[in-house]
């Protein structure tokens, strides 16, 4: 196994002969794709892979340079791909990462079949003629609150982002990936994922994008996968699920499992 591959936890599972590549977002890892991975094995070589500053990696290895963007993160997703000698894959981004996605296409669209965007949003600030969620007084709230204390704050963000109680076992998963994270790590990695601007990369992305999103979101409103449909450069697709919550892949397993497992075939049989 190489550096990049050891650093980053990558796993390759499954017998087929095409490569699907699954990213996680913010505050999970590589298990939040665990109840999709089984029906995937039999038919591509599934590629799972942590984020750098998730709690399962070394905190010693995050640059906070080099991650105050996007695009160092794009540049992981191609070194793991290179060192995989991926030439070709389905790329499936949950939040952050289906912008981590399109960032890497456009440099080396060869290397994407398509992206699915599972919860995605390329700017959660609302603007003079964009409406993203929140206000940058919300965010300097959720900011402040992380940097008070960051466990309370994980405990309070944790069934708000899912959309459950803390009984809930995708609640409790979620708070055990977010208590993972070193907190300085965290709250760096959430202001650069809350801060970004992304729509003007959109008209760049000449690879097909099938846009999956949640009816009720606490992070990304609906109107925003409509936003991506309409500006993003190549064709897109999208379903708006009858799920609630931004990790429905972990709290509705049921509803969202046969619609990944429908984009992902989508134009494959074709």
């Amino acid at each position: 196994m190489g550096v990049v591959e050891e650093a980053h936890n990558v796993k390759v599972v499954g017998s087929g002969t095409r490569f699907i590549v699954l990213a996680h977002g913010f505050g999970t890892d590589q298990s939040v794709w665990k109840h999709i991975v089984p029906q995937l094995v039999d038919e591509f070589r599934v590629v799972l892979y942590d984020n750098m500053g998730a709690g399962t990696t070394n905190p010693e290895y995050f640059d906070f340079g080099r991650y105050s963007t996007l695009q160092g993160y794009a540049y992981d997703l191609l070194a793991i791909l290179e060192d995989l000698c991926v030439s070709s894959c389905i790329f499936v981004g949950h939040s952050v990462s289906a912008m981590i996605g399109t960032v890497a296409s456009i440099s080396r669209p060869d290397l994407f079949t398509k992206i699915i965007m599972v919860s995605a949003s390329p700017r959660y600030l609302n603007d003079a003629d964009y409406f993203g969620g929140f206000e940058q007084e919300d965010l300097d709230q959720l900011f402040d609150a992380m940097a008070a204390n960051y466990k309370a704050w994980c405990s309070g963000f944790a069934p708000m982002a899912v959309g459950g109680d803390m009984e809930s076992v995708a609640v409790q998963e979620f708070s055990r990936t977010l208590f993972n994270m070193r907190p300085d790590i965290a709250l760096s990695v959430l202001q650069t994922i809350f801060q970004s601007d992304m729509r003007q990369i959109l008209s760049l992305v000449t690879v097909p994008c099938h846009i999956i999103q949640s009816k009720r979101d606490l992070a990304v409103p609906v109107v925003v996968a409509e936003y991506l449909h309409q500006h993003l450069g190549g064709s897109s697709i999208v379903e708006v699920m009858s799920s609630e919550g931004h990790l429905p892949q972990l709290s509705s397993p049921d509803i969202v499992i046969p619609v990944l497992l429908k984009h992902i075939r989508y134009d494959i049989a074709v």
